[in-house]
């Protein structure tokens, strides 16, 4: 029979999940279908943009958002000019830097379209232009004798058949990602630019100020911009890398406004965030809390540390392992300030509360399923079990030559298939992504760096816990001693060979005497056991988890609680007002920093250098139309209340009338546990204010082509004084 629908007299049609929802504060990251719902909370936080154009996302400003594949970004011109964080352009200023011309210490800028150097085949620029609801197609008639597997796999085949349907036109990448843990499913159609280039980048002294030891704190004052171009065919379609490509003509872009902004003014933010988990279980975050985040922690800590080891004192290593650390000390960093935040405040103790709650009201429902609950909690239980032997593999397995190795010959066997039938990440429509994921290696790999991480890594898996070691890969991995012979037995570090076998069939691949292709092939049965039970585990959650959360709406229907998905990176909207905090007692901290700040934390050494151009910039007080008339200076950074996460870097915030005013970057560090659970009092957002990346454009690195380029918005006084 098909699966029950939990409550037969709640229906939830997707129009009204917002209806119901009187936000509580700024929490919220709303689909944008969602906001003509919300316009009471738009005008209580002042913006005067009616809520039915941010819905469309045809019209502007949600017309201008774009997303980077993990990173947000907003065109600022009409000539495909993308303004974002500095942070994410950082694989593309790492990949065109030497140690001859080092683009992350000394800073990029193409004063002229043919100067602009090439992102690399990882920069892509997508324009979302259509969501539908596919809800019904995905689940409709999925009954609930289905195994585990059966299920999941019933539901990944009805999801490739409408990516597949998207994607006859091959300017579009499609995706049907899941909303409210598999209640709901949309079709989402972007347009995917492939010719990226970076056309401006500061000094990491400037875009990366403070480093890992201001990340995620306050006050801060980092420059975290940088720009891009997206270039297109002649026809106006995505091609390839060319020189004969043209900048893409973007029919829409922000207006950069100058403006400035005050305490309790409101904002709109809107971008890509990736993952929140504000719906999960007290079991869920105990789990995290107590086991997957302290593992996880000492895992990246171990590994950064191995890395810091083998490239000392050797510049080219460095440069290229820059963007890895980079990323790797973000998540951990972001993961410390979660289990901080736990200890801080038990979220489990009060998801606790909010469960009995739950369980209490859904007792007294009627035609509820008897079994659903104590359904959920075994599938939760099954999940977490499986999650440690997946860290466990992760461990064991920290090579990028032996995860190039497995690549390859994971896909070799996929070839087997027909397209549809093939893994979802290795039909025809992921060949470019796999090209590039094995090319990018080119500028961030080293042999003995490599050697020395999976060295490592095998040491650390023999000391984790023996039931979470994956049955029979302990016999199949090489002893650390033997590893060194491995990387004298390989090909795959020549990237010309690497990318050679992405040509070759199965029969070749299994016949390679390559140390790691061998080792690839004699782990691959593991590898596909582990992937059996995730499909099984996640067939379950997938049938029992939309059950619960479609109780859950209605339980918070119920009590005018704010209902919105969790985050999945996919476009997003939220709201806020610049606020100050109080993240102790007897502690405030004002919504701005300004340039006198940055002078004040300069040491001369890293993380704390400035260019001498920005330091005699402050000192001779050049702060022109730039400098704020209540601060008396340049503002740098500066706070508000909007609900953000990890994707929502360089999302555009935006005045009140849809005008560029900021750049999100971060959190404060009291606010990273707002992925479990949003504290309106001290969850604050940290975005750069735009006049301070304007400032240091024409004072610092004289990027006028860029200014003329864009379209700003400058104060009123300023135009009054220059007529």
């Amino acid at each position: 029979m098909e699966e029950q629908i939990l409550f037969k007299t709640i229906v939830l049609p997707v129009a009204l999940l917002g209806a119901f929802a009187g936000a509580h504060a700024d929490e919220g990251q709303w689909q944008p279908h969602q906001l003509p719902q919300l316009k009471a909370e738009l005008k209580r936080v002042g913006i005067d943009i009616p809520a039915e154009k941010l819905a469309d996302l045809s019209k502007h400003p949600m017309s201008a958002i774009v997303s980077l594949g993990g990173c947000s970004a907003a065109f600022v011109s009409d000539a495909g000019l993308v303004v974002t964080n500095h942070h994410c352009a950082y694989g593309a200023v790492q990949r065109n830097s030497t140690p001859e011309h080092n683009y992350i210490t000394d800073g990029f800028l193409a004063k002229t379209r043919a100067a602009e150097l090439p992102g690399g085949p990882n920069s892509l620029v997508y324009v979302t232009d259509k969501v539908e609801n596919v809800s019904d197609r995905v689940l409709k008639g999925l009954t609930a004798d289905m195994s585990g597997r059966a299920r999941h796999e019933a539901v990944e085949k009805r999801i490739k058949d409408l990516i597949a349907e998207c994607e006859t036109d091959k300017m579009y990448r499609c995706s049907v990602p899941a909303f409210h843990r598999g209640l709901e499913y949309y079709r989402i159609r972007q347009m995917m630019i492939r010719d990226v280039r970076l056309v401006y980048a500061p000094s990491d002294k400037i875009g990366n100020f403070g480093g890992d030891t201001d990340n995620y704190e306050w006050p801060r004052h980092t420059g975290d911009y940088s720009f891009l171009r997206a270039y297109v065919g002649k026809d106006g379609r995505p091609a390839d890398p060319s020189p004969d490509n043209v900048p893409y003509q973007s029919k829409d872009f922000l207006v950069v406004s100058a403006e400035g902004l005050k305490a309790g003014d409101g904002i709109l933010l809107a971008g890509y965030p990736g993952r929140t988990s504000r719906y999960k279980l007290p079991a869920e975050i105990r789990f995290a809390r107590d086991t997957a985040f302290p593992l996880k922690v000492s895992e990246l800590q171990a590994d950064l540390a191995v890395m810091a080891d083998s490239t000392k004192g050797d510049a080219a290593a460095a440069v290229r392992y820059a963007s890895v650390v980079k990323s790797i000390n973000n998540v951990l960093k972001k993961t410390q300030g979660l289990l901080d935040g736990f200890a801080r405040k038990d979220i489990a103790a009060i998801k606790d509360v909010q469960d009995a709650e739950f369980r209490a009201w859904y007792a007294k429902q009627p035609n509820v399923s008897p079994t659903l609950l104590a359904e959920l909690d075994a599938a939760i239980a099954s999940d977490m079990a499986l999650s440690e032997e997946e860290f466990a593999w992760s461990v064991a397995t920290n090579s990028d030559l032996l995860k190039s190795a497995r690549t390859i010959y994971r896909l070799s066997l996929e070839r087997q298939k027909a397209d549809a039938e093939r893994e979802s990440g290795f039909q025809q429509r992921d060949l470019a992504f796999i090209k590039a994921r094995l090319a990018r290696l080119e500028q961030s790999y080293v042999n003995k760096v490599d050697q020395a991480r999976f060295e490592a890594g095998l040491k650390r898996y023999a000391q984790l816990a023996a039931k979470s070691h994956p049955q029979g890969l302990d016999a199949l991995l090489p002893a650390p001693g033997a590893v060194a012979a491995l990387y004298q037995q390989t090909q795959l570090a020549d990237t010309a060979k690497r990318l050679a076998w992405l040509e070759k069939d199965q029969a070749a691949v299994a016949q390679s005497d390559d140390a790691f292709m061998a080792l690839a092939i004699k782990l691959q049965p593991v590898e596909a056991a582990l992937e059996e039970r995730r499909k099984e585990i996640d067939g379950n959650l997938e049938r029992v988890i939309p059950q619960y959360m479609q109780a859950v709406i209605a339980w918070k229907k119920s009590q005018g609680k704010p209902v919105y998905p969790d985050a999945n990176s996919t476009l997003r909207v939220t709201y806020g007002t610049v606020s100050p905090y109080s993240p102790r007692d007897g502690i405030t901290k004002g919504p701005f920093t300004t340039v006198e700040g940055i002078v004040e934390k300069v040491t001369g050494k890293a993380p704390f250098e400035a260019p001498q151009g920005l330091i005699d910039a402050v000192k001779q007080k050049r702060y022109g139309q730039f400098r704020d008339p209540s601060l008396g200076t340049v503002p740098v950074n500066f706070l508000t209340s909007a609900d953000t996460t990890g994707g929502n870097s360089g999302s555009a915030v935006m005045n009140k009338r849809g005008e560029l005013i900021g750049l999100n970057f971060d959190s404060t560090y009291e606010s990273i546990t707002k992925d479990w659970y949003f504290d309106t009092a001290i969850t604050r957002a940290i975005h750069l204010d735009i006049r301070y990346m304007l400032w240091v454009m024409k004072e610092v690195d004289h990027a006028d082509n860029l200014l003329q380029e864009m379209t700003i918005k400058y104060p009123k006084a300023v135009k009054a004084a220059k007529k």
